[in-house]
C-alpha cells in the first residue's frame, strides 16, 4: 500500500471522507497528538486500526465528534457532571467516559458498557469531523507502545505502507494525549492526565479525584479491562533503557559516570531541561562525545516540555540510545501529565524519592 501525505484542503478532506466511508483509515492531526481515524460504525475500519497499530483488542478507542453532533447516537445517558465539563472545556483536549448505547460496537469499547468521547478544538480535526459529519474513532497514529506522533512525519515513520492517507496539519499544539475523565463513577475520576489539569477540573467538579495508577505512572493489572487508552500496556516507550529520576545533577553525574564504566558498549544520553543541562555542564559531565543530550525546554515552560516530550523520545531511538536518564518534573499543572507519560515510557525503571 502507498501512503500519501497531503496538506489539509478541500480536496484532501474530500478524499479522507471518501476513504472513511469505504471502511479505510486516515491519520489526522488534533491539538493533542495525531490520530488514526475510522468511521465509528465501520467494523472494517475499526479492524484496520487495530491491525495497522498492532494494538491489543481490549484497549478502548476514543470517539471524536464535531460541535452539534447528537451525542445520543453513541451515549445512553449524559450525566450532569459530564454536561458541566462539556460546557467548560469542549471543544478541547478532554475525553469523557459515559454509558454507551447499543449502536457502538464492543470493538470500540473493548467489550465495556462505556464509551470514551471527545470533541477536539484543533482546526484541522474540526474540518475533517465537520466535513464527514461522522463519529470517528481514533487512537494515536503510531505503532502500539511507541511514543505518540506529534507530526505527520512521525506517523509516516510508524505506519507507512499500512494506511492510505496522512493529513498533514503541522506539529500538534499540546503534544500529549487528552485528559480522560470517567463520569460513570462517583466521584468522577481522572484516568489519564492531560492539558486540562486537575486544578482546572476541580474548579468545575470540586470532588473529582485521580486514579492512583495514573498518578503513579503505572499500569493496571493484566487481568483488568482498561476503561481508557493508556491504562494497561506499556506506552510511549523508546527502545532503550530509560531511567526517570528526580535526583539532583550531582547524583545524575555520579550514576552516569559509573554506568559508562560498567557498560562500555552502551549508547548514553540525557533527556533533560535547559537548566539541568546547564548544571551538568558546570559539573563537567557534558559536553561529552559519549553522551547525547536531548533538551526538552525550560522548567518554567511545562507546555513546551509537554509538546517536546514524544519528539525527544523518538530522537532517542534515532540516536540509538540504549541507556539514558530523564529528568523528573514537578507534578503541578501540566507536570502531572508529563510525568504520567515519562514514567510509563520508562517501563517502571526509575529512581525517585
Amino acid at each position: 500500500m502507498v501512503t500519501e501525505i497531503r496538506t489539509i484542503n478541500d480536496e484532501s478532506l474530500d478524499l479522507a471522507n471518501s476513504l472513511l466511508l469505504k471502511g479505510e483509515v486516515v491519520a489526522f492531526p488534533t491539538e493533542t497528538v495525531y490520530g488514526l481515524g475510522a468511521w465509528a460504525m465501520s467494523e472494517e475500519g475499526i479492524a484496520k486500526i487495530y491491525k495497522a497499530k498492532g494494538r491489543p483488542s481490549d484497549n478502548p478507542l476514543i470517539v471524536h465528534v464535531c460541535p452539534g453532533f447528537d451525542l445520543s447516537r453513541i451515549v445512553r445517558k449524559i450525566p450532569e457532571s459530564a454536561q458541566k465539563l462539556m460546557d467548560a472545556f469542549w471543544p478541547g483536549p478532554m475525553t469523557l467516559i459515559m454509558p454507551k448505547n447499543k449502536a457502538i460496537s464492543d470493538h470500540v469499547t473493548g467489550g465495556l458498557d462505556t464509551v470514551a468521547v471527545r470533541m477536539p478544538v484543533d482546526k484541522s480535526a474540526m474540518a475533517l469531523l465537520t466535513r464527514t459529519g461522522l463519529p470517528i474513532v481514533a487512537p494515536s497514529a503510531n505503532t502500539s507502545g511507541r511514543p505518540s506522533p506529534t507530526t505527520a512525519d512521525h506517523v509516516y515513520e510508524d505506519l507507512k505502507g499500512k494506511i492510505p492517507l496522512i493529513l498533514d496539519g503541522g506539529a500538534c499544539q499540546y503534544g500529549l494525549e487528552s485528559t480522560i475523565v470517567d463520569l460513570t463513577v462517583d466521584p468522577p475520576m481522572v484516568l489519564r492526565p492531560g492539558a486540562i489539569t486537575m486544578e482546572m477540573l476541580r474548579k468545575v467538579l470540586p470532588d473529582i479525584v485521580e486514579d492512583p495508577t495514573a498518578a503513579a505512572g503505572k499500569s493496571i493489572p493484566a487481568n483488568v479491562k482498561p476503561k481508557a487508552p493508556g491504562m494497561k500496556y506499556r506506552h510511549y516507550a523508546p527502545k532503550g533503557h530509560l531511567i526517570v529520576t528526580d535526583q539532583p545533577a550531582a547524583q545524575i553525574k555520579e550514576w552516569m559516570e559509573a554506568d559508562m564504566k560498567e557498560r562500555p558498549g552502551e549508547n548514553f544520553g540525557l533527556i533533560v531541561s535547559t537548566e539541568m543541562a546547564d548544571e551538568l555542564k558546570e559539573l563537567g559531565l557534558i559536553p561529552n562525545d559519549k553522551i547525547t543530550v536531548l533538551i526538552l525546554g525550560s522548567r518554567s515552560d511545562k507546555a513546551a516540555i509537554a509538546a517536546n516530550l514524544f519528539d525527544r523520545l523518538r530522537e532517542a531511538d534515532e540516536f540509538r540510545l540504549t541507556w539514558f536518564y530523564g529528568e523528573a518534573f514537578e507534578r503541578t499543572g501540566m507536570g502531572e501529565a508529563i510525568m504520567n507519560r515519562f514514567l510509563k515510557a520508562s517501563a517502571e525503571r526509575r529512581l525517585l524519592n
